[in-house]
């Protein structure tokens, strides 16, 4: 192994005697270097994957994993008496991404190297990413996430591009990672960074000069978008991403000998939700710069192009004032102008139109008329969009939309995370899993071994004492490891639903301190970030802690139920929840989630799901059968009846409901803030005053709560069977092998992208 040697020449002595810091960076070197044998170009048709978020999480392991070489790491460091766990702590957590989105565009990569694909993803470098979440007060502070050091996963290229604006020109930079597959080849996340970029110009929390681009542009992922400054620049960012993927694209084309005229034959571009849809528009620019006329530039963009689309909420549609791009990117607005009017001499709706009444251009829409493939990321979600969100588009083009279900790449999310569970699999069922998840299926014939059973149950306890102790250690946080961990995990939406977790929490405290207490302490654990200008989302927040800490805080209840927030929830705390986890809470409003990753996480680790028929759930659902999971609430039917006839009204619920009343009376009598009884007026209101929303309870919390309540009290039940649960958790990881993200990738390649499989020495 070349690190002992890396080692000697890094520091002049033996791995016994350097510091974990040392280490680090040796062991990055290494690894870089290993990287960078396994790259290869090959394949005439290479996939350009273009995405604002990449959130991937800290790289160490998860490489020495790939490479094939973390046990013969961790055993030789042992050997030194060093520990490797604590030397990745010293791997700073890379800050691209915030949620989901992120999280999934990281997991398609390592699908693409795994499966030796000529693909590589394009994004930005941002300096502080979102931001690291702190609690005072117990509201959310946002503060600068610094992640970028002088030696770093990051590799400065020679790659520069001059990219216009309206009335200026930036300099880019290109910087690489290495993408490396599980033994397989390394492809590349192209990040794009502007030259004179200034760190400095943050002042206090994440507040700095929005209108000074040149200094701030690749700053921070997804700015404040609360005023106008802060919405133009994010225009400017995606412009910036896109020009520069487009311009890579098309000289790495020409280096590979491929012909313009037939680009796509030489590359495909995979739109990642709309912040990318502007590489459309430039594209058609710059081959019309290179002599293509502009018939001709549209058809071949046309044919490259394809687009996920990640939402049926309307607000996550982007639509940017015309007034926006004329300041930003004049040169643009010609060919928008030319793409819309071709669309509406060709179809009389005005639906479907690129530009509407406002003097909006709808990205999505652009993305649908001039891409060859548009595609949902969830059966259910797919099916929405094709019935009633995209219906319209739906009509025009059939031929279009296609479903791919997203996946997660299971070798981080259960090798890494769980070493003890994998090797418990390997020894029942060989390694195969490890390349195929689904040999996971294997796993069903120990459904009835008591043997196996009881195994499983003793990792499971043992990794929840693991995350008591990374709490504790990190966070000052206590739980009992003796408690059911019921989990919710996620970016915070009202859609999500954490506000109804947090009202029955409260109905739960009641009923504990009515005496109705549980056979198990139950620990409900939240994990999630609200975007900066995000009222409601920040606020809801505010009222899990100051819940947590009245509830906590009772000693009368005898530590029956207790609340923990964990604060700047991130990847890496990530890796540690999901193989704790019992219960795995997927509460969204039906209808309104694409699909969920962390659904699958949590799946693939032996936790159940407490959810309802909403994206990715209905499929799991359907893989592990409804007795193997919770599942309640409203059907996506029943909630877009609802918002079409508009026929709800939760103050009918509050007024016969006493229960659900007196939950609610409680943000409003002090109770939660003795010191501010007017503190949770807005979340209230939002519930019951028609004033204050489009109308109230838009995301159908009082009318799920009971059916809500009714799961927990079957989820209790069902844990007091401890191999009942155990069957349970082993036949949801034995089913969990449909959602690795090789499946979703390997239908991305049959259905869209055509790339050719590259062999690469191993």
């Amino acid at each position: 192994m070349k690190l002992q040697e890396i080692v000697a020449n890094r520091c002049g002595k033996e791995i016994s005697q350097c510091t974990n810091e040392e280490l680090y960076y040796a062991l990055l070197e290494m690894t870089k270097g290993m990287a960078k044998e396994k790259v290869s170009n090959q394949g005439k048709r290479k996939l350009y994957y273009i995405s604002a978020e990449f959130l991937i999480g800290k790289l160490l392991s998860n490489n020495l994993i790939n490479l094939g070489i973390y046990e013969d790491v961790k055993k030789l460091l042992a050997d030194n008496r060093k520990s490797l766990a604590e030397i990745e702590e010293g791997d700073p957590e890379t800050s691209l991404g915030n949620g989901g989105l992120g999280r999934l565009a990281a997991c398609f990569l390592d699908s693409i190297a795994s499966l030796g694909l000529n693909g590589d993803g394009v994004g930005l470098n941002y300096h502080y990413g979102l931001f690291k979440q702190v609690f005072k007060n117990n509201l959310q502070n946002e503060t600068p996430n610094p992640w970028i050091e002088k030696e770093s996963w990051l590799t400065k290229t020679d790659v520069t591009y001059p990219i216009q604006f309206g009335g200026f020109t930036l300099q880019s930079r290109l910087y690489d990672i290495d993408v490396i597959g599980y033994e397989n080849r390394t492809t590349k996340l192209h990040l794009f960074d502007v030259e004179t970029v200034d760190e400095s110009l943050v002042g206090d929390g994440i507040n700095f000069d929005k209108e000074d681009i040149a200094k701030n542009l690749t700053l921070f992922l997804y700015p404040d978008d609360s005023d106008d400054k802060g919405r133009i620049l994010r225009v400017y960012q995606q412009y910036f991403m896109v020009s520069n993927a487009a311009r890579l694209i098309i000289d790495e084309t020409l280096a590979r000998g491929g012909d313009l005229h037939k680009l796509n034959e030489y590359a495909v571009i995979q739109i990642n939700d709309t912040h990318p849809s502007m590489v459309i528009p430039e594209m058609i620019r710059l081959l019309m710069e290179r002599g293509i006329l502009m018939d001709e530039a549209i058809d071949i963009v046309s044919k490259t192009c394809a687009y996920t689309n990640h939402t049926i909420l309307a607000e996550a549609l982007e639509k940017w004032p015309i007034h926006f791009l004329e300041k930003a990117v004049p040169q643009l607005l010609p060919i928008i102008y030319e793409l819309n009017s071709r669309v509406v001499k060709k179809y009389d709706d005005k639906s479907v139109a690129i530009i509407d009444d406002e003097k909006r251009v709808h990205m999505a829409h652009m993305d649908i008329h001039y891409g060859y493939s548009v595609n949902g990321v969830a059966y259910l979600h797919t099916e929405i969009l094709k019935n009633t969100e995209l219906n319209n588009f739906y009509r025009i083009y059939p031929e279009k939309f296609n479903n791919k279900t997203n996946g997660i790449t299971f070798r981080r999310w259960l090798l890494h995370c769980d070493p003890e569970l994998t090797a418990l699999f390997e020894s029942l069922i060989g390694d195969g899993f490890k390349k195929d998840a689904t040999e996971l299926e294997k796993l069903g014939a120990f459904v009835n071994d008591e043997t196996v059973l009881q195994k499983i149950l003793d990792v499971k306890n043992a990794k929840k004492a693991e995350l008591k102790d990374y709490l504790a250690k990190t966070q000052g946080i206590e739980l009992n490891e003796n408690s059911i961990y019921d989990i919710q995990i996620k970016r915070l939406h009202e859609y999500k639903r954490q506000q109804m977790n947090a009202l029955y929490v409260i109905h739960k405290y009641f009923e504990i301190k009515a005496g109705k207490k549980p056979a198990r302490p139950i620990t409900v654990i939240f994990g999630a970030k609200a975007a900066a200008g995000y009222k409601n989302a920040k606020l809801t927040i505010k009222l899990i802690n100051n819940v947590a800490d009245v509830i906590n805080n009772d000693r009368s209840i005898n530590g029956k139920i207790k609340v923990v927030f964990i604060e700047d929830y991130r990847v890496s705390i990530a890796e540690w929840i999901f193989a704790a986890a019992d219960v795995s809470e997927q509460i969204s409003t039906a209808s309104k989630e694409a699909s969920g990753t962390g659904n699958m996480k949590f799946m693939l680790n032996g936790a159940l799901t407490l959810g309802t028929m909403d994206g990715a759930n209905v499929e799991i659902v359907e893989e592990v059968g409804k007795e193997n999971a919770f599942i309640f609430g409203m059907s996506s039917d029943e909630v877009i009846a609802h918002e079409r006839n508009r026929d709800y009204d939760p103050m009918q619920i509050f007024n016969t409901d006493q229960d659900i009343r007196k939950v609610l009376m409680q943000l409003i009598n002090g109770f939660y803030s003795p010191n501010d009884p007017e503190l949770f007026r807005d979340l209230y209101n939002s519930l019951l005053n028609t004033q204050c929303t489009q109308f109230a309870d838009t995301y159908f919390i009082l009318k799920d709560f009971r059916s809500y309540a009714e799961a927990q009290k079957r989820v209790m039940e069902a844990y007091k069977d401890e191999e009942g649960w155990a069957k349970s958790a082993i036949l949801n990881i034995a089913h969990a092998g449909k959602f690795s993200s090789d499946r979703t990738i390997q239908e991305y390649v049959d259905d869209i992208w055509h790339l050719d499989k590259i062999t690469v020495e191993v």
